[in-house]
């Protein structure tokens, strides 16, 4: 290895690939969040990885395109893209290819790639899982995928008490622009000036603008409201009257909150009605699910219309989320609760069983059996060191076969399995 070139062996920045044992925990985890998707009524697609270029980015906006890998193909010269995201692919798909009259629930879990990092640590090739609800535009279908988020994270053995879910709704700050009469020029500093959260520059873009008392006040509670539930009340109260849009859009908060807190008593609610992320896509509730270290595990919204380019104009709403943060939320779970119960009986962790006589008569039937039970049974090869992480053997025992713990070891330096015949 001293002497390989390590260009042969580097991967690209940002690019990561799995080990074990994390590359078990995450196809692990994502056999269940699909199975859970599936239980739940969500039928499995499966999108390619490349796709025509102006399809694959319809309705996705400009930082999507800028996340794209994008090349030529070489049969017709037309431009092609790599997936940054799967949801445009999934949408085409139901407006294309299923042509479903009423509702269609639609999941998928792969990998995509992304031409720029995404946060510290971030990975640019993440293995990407989600569930989208196609045609019904109702408050029950935001309910429904807001739901099936937080029981796809519950997956990971999170304590319900430790999530957070951030709730937004676009319409709000379309409702109070429309209503304001500003120009465009203006609402699009407004916006940038919304996104970063500077509160003296929204004052001084509307001050700048002309705008009235009323309209400078507006946005300045816009842009505070951030807080527990109680934040939707005080924005009806505050907002009353002013756009339909902007009342239609709080009464969605507020029905939302209402059916989670009944099926989610214990997951914390945070409302942050200056959230604009995705504003160019989203058309409506914006919600995302944080661990307690405030990891975003999953986060989705509603996106009516995406599926007009592909020639059907159908409401829509879907989350999303990266298995490999999942799994690592997983992973901090688990050893939190080692720290807390170390004392608890705990076992070595997935069994390993050695096969010691893989050619003897009746060794293949009797490994098939464990394996059937979902024990991992892997035979002893001659003249080679046994693998790391046995934890038992499968040995002949009189006239069938018994699976027991392996010996304790009397060489602690060695990492051989004496076979005692």
């Amino acid at each position: 290895m001293s002497d390989a070139d390590p260009a042969l062996w580097r991967l690209p920045d940002g690019v990561d690939e799995l080990l074990p044992p994390v590359a078990a925990r995450v196809e692990s985890l994502r056999r269940r969040v699909l199975d859970l998707s599936r239980a739940s009524g969500f039928e499995l697609v499966s999108p390619p990885l490349i796709e025509y270029l102006d399809a694959l980015l319809t309705g996705t906006g400009e930082p999507m395109g800028l996340q794209t890998f994008k090349l030529v193909d070489q049969r017709d010269g037309r431009a092609l893209g790599v997936r940054a995201d799967m949801t445009a692919q999934v949408a085409r798909i139901d407006a294309h290819a299923l042509l479903t009259d009423g509702p269609s629930r639609l999941c998928y879990g792969g990998t995509v790639l992304r031409a720029r990092v995404e946060g510290i640590g971030a990975s640019r090739n993440p293995r990407q899982f989600g569930a989208e609800l196609f045609g019904h535009e109702g408050v029950e279908s935001d309910v429904e995928i807001c739901r099936l988020m937080l029981d796809t994270v519950a997956l990971a053995g999170l304590d319900p008490a430790s999530l957070t879910l951030d709730l937004g709704h676009v319409g709000v700050y379309a409702g109070l622009v429309r209503a304001s009469g500003l120009d465009g020029s203006v609402t699009r500093a407004l916006f940038e000036a919304m996104v970063r959260g500077s509160r003296p520059d929204v004052a001084r873009t509307l001050e700048r603008a002309g705008a009235d008392e009323a309209v400078v006040e507006r946005f300045a509670r816009l842009a505070r409201a951030s807080g527990g539930p109680s934040v939707v009340a005080e924005a009806r109260d505050a907002f009353a009257g002013i756009d339909a849009r902007v009342d239609a859009s709080l009464e969605t908060l507020e029905r939302v909150i209402g059916a989670l807190g009944t099926s989610h008593p214990e997951v914390a609610v945070h409302v942050d009605l200056a959230e604009l992320r995705g504003y160019r896509y989203h058309t409506g509730m914006l919600f995302a699910v944080l661990d307690g270290a405030g990891e975003r595990l999953a986060r989705g919204g509603r996106y009516d219309s995406v599926g007009r380019a592909f020639g059907r104009d159908r409401a829509a709403t879907g989350f999303s989320g990266d298995l490999e943060r999942l799994a690592a939320a997983e992973a901090r779970a688990a050893a939190a609760r080692d720290r807390a119960s170390p004392s608890a009986d705990r076992g070595a962790g997935e069994p390993l069983v050695l096969l010691r006589e893989p050619e003897a008569p009746g060794a293949r039937e009797a490994a098939a059996r464990q394996r059937a039970t979902g024990t991992r049974v892997v035979p002893a090869l001659p003249g080679a060191p046994p693998p790391a992480g046995l934890t038992h053997e499968l040995v002949r025992d009189g006239g069938g076969w018994t699976v027991r713990p392996l010996p304790p070891r009397t060489d602690d330096h060695s990492s051989r399995i004496e076979d005692r015949g």
